[in-house]
């Protein structure tokens, strides 16, 4: 998940309105037309029944490169403040992120992640296309970072196949700190589908974390980033927090 999708507590799924059509049916042609990305394997992605879609996050216009790039409509989850303002400003976020397929979910601590992952479970068990960051959040060096296991518990309870997705030059459209993107080369490739049933039940962390190593060497495989082997995550303070995830090490979802 990423800093639009981690940590949440679901809300009412948003339906695919005006916006959404018009994103999809005007919008898009136009964007393509003005970035004119380098899109490959979109044959990879399966026309019908739930897929997730699996990438690395470099930037915040990665949640809008990939609906454009897919063959196929696209969800994601999404911070409800951004559903939520009011005046103008509150409108075009709201306009803005329905039309990019967004979901809204409120934040929370805890639990909370698992209540994330539920929301994904159920836009999968409707055949849909689900898009989610398995580093969790974007990655600011450049580097590819260690995988959550939340995206292999997805899978592995749903059934859905696993498009890896690999973006290349995303964050030279909008860099960390710049309010506005720029026109810049920008590449998506779809991966071969994984299928990763013959790691085990989801219920196994095995399982989980093995299947969610297959999805990050496939992204790797598409994109050649360093990898940071490690989590992408502020790492524990205390000295005693220090201890304990080393010496119990959590499972990230």
């Amino acid at each position: 998940m990423s800093e639009i999708e981690a940590d949440a507590v679901p809300a009412p799924a948003v339906k695919r309105g005006p916006a959404y059509r018009i994103f999809r049916g005007m919008l898009k042609p136009i964007a393509l037309l003005v970035y004119r990305p380098t899109i490959t394997g979109r044959e990879n992605v399966p026309k019908h029944g739930p897929v997730i879609l699996a990438s690395n996050h470099l930037s915040f216009v990665d949640s809008v490169v990939i609906p454009l790039a897919s063959p196929r409509p696209v969800q994601f989850l999404a911070k409800s403040s951004y559903f939520t303002g009011t005046g103008f400003s509150g409108w075009l976020s709201r306009t803005f992120f329905g039309a990019i397929g967004a979901v809204p979910v409120e934040r929370g601590a805890g639990a909370a992640a698992q209540e994330a992952l539920d929301a994904g479970r159920r836009i999968l068990e409707q055949s849909e296309a689900f898009a989610l960051y398995p580093e969790g959040t974007r990655s600011t060096d450049g580097r590819l970072y260690r995988g959550r296991t939340g995206v292999a518990w997805l899978a592995l309870t749903t059934g859905a196949t696993v498009v890896p997705v690999g973006l290349v030059g995303t964050q030279e459209i909008q860099p960390i700190g710049a309010k506005m993107p720029r026109v810049r080369p920008v590449t998506v490739r779809f991966g071969k589908p994984l299928d990763l049933s013959h790691h085990g039940p989801a219920t196994s962390g095995r399982a989980r974390r093995a299947a969610t190593d297959e999805i990050m060497a496939a992204i790797h495989d598409l994109t050649g980033q360093e990898l940071a082997g490690q989590y992408n995550e502020v790492p524990p303070q205390s000295a005693l927090a220090r201890l304990a995830d080393r010496v119990v090490p959590r499972e990230r979802v």
